[in-house]
């Protein structure tokens, strides 16, 4: 219990550094806020494949979207302060981008169905929303701190990172439009 509470603290911390980092980074011009690179994966390079649960106890492989969707996934949890306004501009995307072959992925990290599905329902989003109980997922994209965001082509490479939040972001915006084109789908 106490190792898991330390890990938990570290992660906070974490979080917040690499949030803090970002954002005077963006400021002062050094960063766009975006990157190449995160941990283990690349943009241009195939995202790691992987199967959760969503809050309806259903498994949701990201593989399942390969030929249909561009898919942005969303490292996150509840008590998490940037993650939670970030979530406010991810569902504007949403509803911009809902008639187009767009979806959002929302990885919740470690936390319980009940915590997740409350604070979703309250908020009334409409993401996808996947239970990345152990961080497993997290794990293989190489995710340290959260809000993390990774953008997936309809081929399954992966196009645009972000590491924390500065607001909303019209990089992410183009790069989406510039993916999904008006192609509605076929209902």
């Amino acid at each position: 219990m106490a190792a898991a509470i330390v890990a938990l603290v570290a992660f906070a911390a974490a979080t917040v550094w690499i949030n803090y980092e970002v954002k005077v980074n963006v400021a002062q011009g050094r960063s766009r806020g975006s990157i190449d690179t995160m941990g283990n994966v690349k943009v241009g390079e195939m995202a790691p494949d992987f199967s959760l649960l969503d809050l309806s106890n259903r498994t949701v492989t990201l593989s399942e979207y390969r030929g249909k969707k561009v898919v942005l996934l969303d490292f996150w949890a509840t008590w998490c302060g940037p993650c939670r306004m970030e979530m406010v501009d991810l569902q504007t995307l949403l509803d911009k981008f809902k008639d187009r072959n767009f979806e959002i992925l929302s990885l919740d990290q470690g936390e319980d169905a009940s915590t997740v599905g409350s604070f979703i329902t309250r908020k009334k989003y409409g993401f996808h929303v996947l239970l990345d109980a152990d961080g497993k997922a997290a794990s293989q994209y190489g995710v340290k701190a959260i809000p993390n965001l990774v953008l997936i082509d309809e081929n399954g490479v992966i196009q645009w990172l972000k590491v924390g939040y500065g607001g909303s972001d019209s990089e992410l915006e183009k790069k989406i439009e510039s993916l999904t084109k008006y192609n509605p789908i076929s209902k």
